[in-house]
């Protein structure tokens, strides 16, 4: 990221700071945001901003796991609006490692800015945000408390990881978009049966692709009973030390990510044609992450997420050739069918949506 300097008192609006900042936490978010119509563009990077300081509380290195939690519930409280930022802001943001980036410590120090936005945001708007934040750092931090390099013990485990770093983000999403058009709403149900799905599509996306840095930051959040399915130990993998079995392991999980890409682009032809914008965002998202998919399917030796990382020449591709046929969903589906064509196919278990449909409740069972 960029050394960028930073005032120490903000003299723009709250939304200034949104797009000052957003380009400096992420590349990507910063390219596909924009592309939502302007009044979704400030609601959804108001959304990623928030989501983005809860990550930062729970990876922080310098942080104990109790110190996490509490400031992960200080921080709900704050989204609630049941207490002010400045105090949080204040306490935890000289309290930040090092090795978290300087536009990271930036955000936390100026959260008192991103409430104020989304203290403008219309009540139902604020509800989806809200609502999305409290199940996110609650469900990460108990996923965190136990990280280590030994992996999560099963696939509905991984399953549920997703739901509440990404998962209830695609739900959140579906909100909004339901709020800006009354033409999208109407499809909210068959939306929401498929937002989990497209944000674990993501979400398993990153996991693969990033997993030697996990690892070399001692967490795993691959599922042990697959790898060991194909007698693999998790703890003792390495990178580059690929065998017949871990390369089964991980195409199956390339084929579970590419079943949920498919829902990806299932809900985002539910979008109507006229919503350009909205589509492009999913578009997009969706594309890389099935090019990623192709490269770590070619390379499964890879070492680091650097060496499977879309080149630029191909994002330029995926967004020239996804801005051409946006609003044609048959030539969509053809151009999809014919890129992801070459991964492997893991079908969906049957259970998987009602095993999500409120995973928020299975945690507290299990808690």
């Amino acid at each position: 990221m960029t050394d960028t300097p930073f005032k120490e008192v903000w003299s723009g609006t709250a939304e200034t700071y949104q797009d000052f900042i957003l380009p400096l936490v992420s590349r990507t978010f910063a390219l596909t945001i924009p592309q939502l119509p302007a009044a979704l563009h400030r609601v959804v990077a108001n959304a990623y901003l928030l989501c983005r300081v809860a990550d930062t509380i729970e990876d922080d290195a310098a942080l104990s796991a109790e110190d996490k939690r509490r400031y992960q519930e200080a921080f709900v409280e704050v989204v609630a609006g049941r207490t002010a930022p400045e105090v949080l802001a204040a306490e935890l943001s000289p309290r930040l490692s090092m090795e978290t980036i300087k536009a990271e410590r930036e955000l936390m120090r100026q959260l008192p800015l991103v409430i104020e936005m989304l203290r403008s945001l219309n009540r139902a708007q604020q509800a989806a945000i809200e609502r999305c934040v409290g199940i996110m750092c609650r469900g990460m931090h108990r996923f965190q408390q136990n990280a280590g390099v030994h992996g999560l013990p099963t696939q509905r485990d991984m399953d549920q990881y997703c739901y509440y770093v990404a998962g209830v983000v695609g739900e959140m999403l579906t909100e909004l978009f339901c709020d800006f058009d009354p033409a999208i709403a109407a499809r909210r149900e068959q939306m929401q049966r498929l937002a989990v799905s497209f944000g674990q599509a993501l979400q398993m996306t990153n996991i693969l692709k990033d997993q030697w840095e996990d690892r070399a930051r001692g967490a795993c959040w691959l599922p042990r009973d697959v790898f060991q399915r194909h007698g693999v130990d998790l703890s003792t993998i390495q990178p580059g030390g690929v065998t017949p079995g871990y390369g089964a392991a991980l195409s199956e999980l390339i084929g579970l990510a590419h079943s949920h890409l498919r829902n990806a682009l299932a809900y985002t032809l539910l979008i109507p044609r006229q919503h350009t914008g909205i589509r492009r965002f999913c578009l997009w998202a969706t594309g890389l992450s099935v090019l990623t998919l192709k490269n770590i399917q070619r390379k499964p030796d890879f070492r680091c997420g650097n060496d499977v990382k879309v080149s630029r020449g191909a994002v330029a591709r995926t967004i020239m050739v996804t801005n051409v046929s946006v609003k044609r969903d048959a030539l969509l589906r053809h151009l999809f069918d014919f890129a992801w064509h070459e991964l492997p196919l893991t079908p969906l278990a049957p259970a998987w949506n009602d095993s999500l449909q409120h995973p928020e409740r299975d945690s507290m069972q299990h808690a």
